[in-house]
């Protein structure tokens, strides 16, 4: 039997450029904490579980707004509407008035909820881990809305905010109804 070879690390700009064709959802993340409202830009978010409802999205180690929202033991998941990508901007900025460039309320859990979302996921921490200079931090879905209407995600691909075509030439079509059915238990 020969020997498995062993794999050497991709370059940093590779990996970059390669991931970067994998489109990935842009929330802001939120959270109240002693010193009023905190968010966050997060581009890895994602479901984990049904069966408890779980979520797990990703923040800079070192992101003292992430600090914040761990400290703070609960949070929202804003998932952005594609007219959003000055929220996007704001909230990935440092030292900005993040709050200042559009609507939010306190939700019931005091987790800031901003309007215009696609979305709103609203969690307790379930548990932080590293995960390289990242941390995965779970969440424990208590609360969950949908916008009214159609609102179309904000999404990253390829270095580039975008949205999803919903009409044209190019539009995304709807998949079958039952295209799943290898996959249920």
């Amino acid at each position: 039997m020969s020997p498995v070879p062993t794999a050497t690390p991709a370059p940093a700009k590779d990996f970059r450029h390669v991931l970067g064709h994998v489109p990935t959802s842009v929330c802001v993340v939120t959270a109240t904490g002693p010193q009023g409202p905190v968010g966050l830009t997060v581009g890895s978010f994602a479901s984990v579980s049904l069966d408890p409802p779980l979520v797990v999205f990703y923040a800079t180690r070192t992101s003292a707004s992430a600090a914040a929202v761990l400290a703070a033991g609960r949070f929202c998941v804003n998932v952005l509407a594609d007219d959003q990508e000055h929220v996007c901007a704001s909230f990935a900025r440092r030292g900005a008035d993040r709050f200042a460039v559009g609507d939010w309320e306190l939700t019931g859990r005091c987790a800031p909820r901003l309007a215009g979302a696609a979305a709103w996921i609203e969690c307790e921490l379930e548990e932080a881990r590293p995960a390289g200079d990242h941390l995965a931090v779970l969440g424990r879905v208590r609360e969950l809305a949908a916008a009214e209407g159609r609102r179309g995600p904000l999404v990253f691909h390829r270095g580039r905010l975008a949205g999803l075509a919903t009409r044209g030439p190019g539009a995304a079509r709807p998949a079958p109804v039952r295209c799943f059915d290898w996959w249920e238990d």
